[in-house]
């Protein structure tokens, strides 16, 4: 085990708001051993950013991590050559070309009927009636799950996360995350006996005409499910709720001073979706004073890094003119999130600007508070609003 100092804390409390907690670990001990999650934890920016390059030593192969045993052995739980020709198998199912000239104008029609269909209620909940249903039809359509429901979508990514979160061993937690994937499993097997087209852009398609196993192509189908359905969900509902909470900002993104990309770059710096990226040390490593053994559980913590005030000014203000340039909200290294540009398209070229076009005098419900909720994967509960 790292000598790094043991740093206390309650999860519960760690749950509901880990930003205080983080706080005084960058302070203080910015390198830290947490006894309740088992892990030593790396708060500054700077140590991530250099150390999550180094995977010859802070390895991503963690055969015994909870992600693999639950998940498969997908791309992110692998390094060096293994990693990036997994990586080069999906990349013309989410490189920026397709993502502009193939996937957003689905994008765009799906959200626009959606919206459409709600502008005249005059209220909703972000969360699940705009948020959750746009991010799942991302996901069916660059999957190709297109046999799934938005909602059987959410419900086995959420399943996920918390099953690759549970890190007390709750055995409910475990035996839902196992419901989850064999759910994702069943999906796989049907629209493969469907048949698939030979121009087929989904990540289905073009991982088995790589030459990918079906138990490989099962388990980063997984991985984009676990990641690509909460982090745009969040990050759509969470944008909107904070752009509202601060009208002078949003006047100027409506006037366009500001961009959406600014809103969605500052959000993701501000509060962290993914919080949190777990290593396994592979050989024994000295870094800033503190010792590091094989297999001591490693936890990046993005959300920490992104707040870290020797990088950001008033890191704990919301401000979407700051310079995020030195945000690592999708990672910093050879694992930086392969989704990335699916989702700035979604979120920042799509959702929002529909949002605020579609459903006039946009507002939060004053009768209900906002509360977010998470470390490791971090956002709202539910955002209800109104509009005229």
């Amino acid at each position: 085990m790292s000598n790094a100092p043991r740093i206390n804390i309650n999860l519960n409390d760690f749950v509901k708001d880990p930003y205080p907690c983080l706080k005084e670990m960058q302070k203080h001990n910015p390198i830290c051993y947490v006894p309740e999650l088992d892990a030593t934890l790396l708060t500054k920016r700077d140590d991530i950013f250099i150390n999550e390059k180094k995977t010859e030593i802070f390895s991503s192969l963690q055969p015994d991590g909870l992600m693999t045993q639950l998940m498969g052995e997908n791309m992110m739980r692998k390094d060096g050559q293994e990693h990036l020709t997994e990586r080069k198998a999906i990349f013309p199912s989410i490189s920026p070309k397709t993502v502009k000239n193939f996937w957003k104008e689905k994008f765009s029609k799906n959200a626009t009927n959606l919206l459409e269909a709600l502008r005249g209620n005059k209220k909703a909940n972000l969360m699940t009636e705009i948020a959750m249903p746009t991010s799942a039809y991302m996901l069916k359509v660059i999957t190709g799950l297109t046999n799934m429901s938005e909602e059987e979508m959410d419900r086995t990514s959420q399943g996920m996360i918390d099953g690759c979160s549970n890190y007390i061993g709750d055995p409910l937690v475990t035996e839902n995350c196992n419901n989850c994937t064999e759910s994702i499993d069943n999906h796989i097997t049907d629209r493969i006996n469907r048949g698939l087209e030979d121009n087929d852009l989904s990540l289905l398609a073009v991982q088995l005409r790589a030459g990918l196993s079906i138990s490989q192509t099962r388990a980063n189908i997984k991985l984009a499910i676990s990641g690509g359905q909460n982090e745009p969900r969040d990050a759509i509902s969470g944008a909107i709720a904070t752009i509202l909470k601060h009208p002078k900002q949003l006047e100027m993104v409506l006037n366009e001073q500001c961009t959406w990309m600014q809103v969605f770059e500052e959000y993701l710096r501000w509060m962290s979706p993914i919080g949190m990226s777990p290593r396994r040390i592979a050989k024994k490593y000295l870094y800033s004073n503190t010792t590091f053994d094989v297999d001591d559980r490693i936890f990046f913590m993005f959300g920490a890094a992104n707040r870290d005030p020797t990088i950001f000014s008033d890191p704990d203000r919301f401000d979407i003119t700051r310079d995020c340039s030195k945000s690592i909200a999708f990672g910093a290294g050879p694992h930086f999130c392969a989704g990335a540009w699916a989702s700035k398209a979604l979120i920042t070229e799509v959702v929002l600007p529909l949002v605020f076009e579609m459903l006039p005098n946009l507002r939060l419900d004053p009768k209900c508070s906002i509360e977010y909720a998470g470390w490791a994967f971090r956002g709202p509960l539910a955002v209800n609003v109104l509009w005229d």
